[in-house]
């Protein structure tokens, strides 16, 4: 049976990123994503929102231009995959689960104007900037074991995790 994997968001930054590097030097990111969805309830003839908060998982230059150039609040458009992480609850002792979506490429969104964090934004024509897994750059490869170190979730993270990345400019 065949399958495909692809994931592509667009939201807002809940969070300004902070970057880390594994023992092996690779740069990864976690960011938090607010995906905004909006629907007329035909009962009510109401405008209904919805917001869903997405965890994605950045890493090589990607990850490292999320650190530079991306603020909480700011517009941003996410490719790549689901993956599922589980473990054991180290407190409870049960099996734990979390969905996340590992980036494969990232798309800067609005102008300068728009970063409330100051930094990059779109460029003078506010087109959108791209990082990843473009024609020019190398997608992100990653299959991540991820462990418990505690109560709550830690994702650990081995050399192995990224793929190939260049020295890529993000605009």
């Amino acid at each position: 049976m065949a399958s495909f994997n692809k994931v592509i968001l667009v939201g807002n930054l809940t969070r300004d990123p902070q970057v880390k590097y594994t023992t092996g030097g690779t740069a990864v990111t976690e960011i938090g994503l607010a995906v905004n969805r909006r629907w007329l309830d035909k009962q009510s003839n109401q405008w209904k929102d919805e917001t869903t908060f997405v965890d994605v998982t950045l890493w090589g230059r990607t990850a490292e231009i999320a650190g530079e150039y991306l603020a909480k609040g700011r517009p941003v458009l996410i490719e790549g995959r689901l993956q599922l992480d589980t473990w054991d609850d180290r407190e409870s002792g049960q099996k734990r689960s979390k969905l996340r979506v590992v980036g494969e490429n990232m798309t800067m969104l609005g102008g300068k104007g728009d970063n409330p964090g100051g930094g990059g934004g779109g460029g003078a024509s506010g087109r959108p900037q791209s990082a990843g897994g473009s024609s020019r750059n190398a997608p992100m490869e990653s299959d991540h074991d991820h462990g418990d170190s505690g109560g709550g979730y830690s994702p650990s993270f081995d050399d192995h995790a990224a793929g190939p990345q260049g020295d890529e400019v993000p605009f």
